[in-house]
């Protein structure tokens, strides 16, 4: 008998050795997705990233979506990853052509993102929200007019005060309901696809200020902060009612934002021609992201930590003027 009970025992422990050894923990980690599509603006195209896609788009090899690719092992594979993304882009341009760089300077056009989706498609991320209603490009283009008026108060949410209503939060109303239009879109064009929400990360700090990096008057921190509280809200209850998932960028953001040094993740007022627009994302935040979308889907690996590669990207000297035809950096 107890020569029977040591084969027995030996026997299970060879069994489940051979079984931990017979899968890669990378493989059993990693979720498994066929065809992958990005949607979004400019938070998830990344403009000024390096390397830059030769895209008025705007669109950078380095963003988010890219990195998640090629975690998932997707993004060498012919037609399994592609990325519509665009900055400026807004809820309406999933279904309609977007006039880029901008509506006001049109030096081109690209499709209306949803084209982008197919039946097979198995996995989408949609970062988008900001710009519905111009919320994003009135925070960063009036708050640091108006810090000179009061420095010390609250000049830029008096601003946006008319008769009582914050017309930025209210604006954000209007959002949510049209996230979840977008949600909707993209299960009946691609209704086997894994739909994530991806939100906003922190540009101003939860306490303290730099007006030297962010010149917004000190009242108007907790204001934008405020703002951007809001729009992530909209984001994540979008998802939430709509059966998608939600990806918080905002709250791992804490301690990356515009006034952190060299451990933001977002830059300020500065834009820099090789590594981002002012007030947008850095390479590193973008990689932050795709790491906290990686985990919402179940990968508990590092997965592929090599970079994507710089394909379709424009030359430095193509990327310059292209930026200067843009007005984002000065002509030389």
């Amino acid at each position: 008998m107890r020569r029977t009970a040591r084969l027995v025992l030996a026997t299970l422990v060879a069994v489940v050795s051979l079984a931990s050894l017979g899968t890669p923990a990378s493989a059993a980690e990693t979720p498994s997705f066929r065809k992958y599509v990005a949607l979004g603006d400019s938070y998830t195209a990344g403009p000024l990233i390096p390397w830059q896609q030769a895209s008025w788009c705007f669109r950078s090899n380095n963003n988010y979506p890219a990195w998640l690719a090629t975690k998932l092992g997707l993004y060498y594979k012919p037609g399994a990853f592609t990325d519509v993304s665009c900055s400026s882009a807004d809820t309406t341009n999933m279904l309609s052509p977007q006039t880029v760089p901008s509506p006001s300077l049109a030096l081109g056009s690209a499709p209306a993102q949803f084209d982008a989706l197919t039946l097979d498609t198995d996995l989408v991320t949609i970062g988008i929200g900001g710009n519905d209603y111009g919320v994003f490009g009135s925070l960063i283009g009036t708050c640091p007019e108006l810090r000179d008026e009061d420095p010390t108060g609250s000049p830029c949410k008096k601003h946006f005060t008319i008769n009582g209503t914050d017309t930025l939060l209210a604006a954000l109303k209007n959002t949510q309901r049209n996230l979840e239009r977008v949600v909707k879109g993209v299960r009946e064009r691609s209704p086997a696809a894994t739909i994530v929400l991806v939100g906003y990360p922190r540009i101003v700090p939860s306490k303290g200020y730099c007006p030297s990096v962010l010149p917004f008057a000190d009242g108007d921190y907790a204001w934008a902060d405020e703002v951007e509280r809001a729009l992530n809200k909209a984001v994540s209850t979008a998802a939430r009612k709509q059966g998608a998932r939600y990806v918080d960028t905002f709250g791992p953001s804490s301690g990356h934002d515009a006034c952190a040094g060299d451990a933001a993740w977002v830059s300020g007022k500065d834009t820099n021609l090789f590594r981002a627009v002012a007030y947008h994302p850095y390479a590193a935040g973008m990689k932050a992201e795709a790491d906290l979308i990686f985990k919402t889907l179940g990968g508990t690996a590092a997965a592929s930590e090599k970079a994507p590669d710089a394909r379709n990207a424009s030359t430095p000297g193509e990327l310059q003027r292209k930026a200067a035809a843009a007005g984002l950096v000065p002509r030389s």
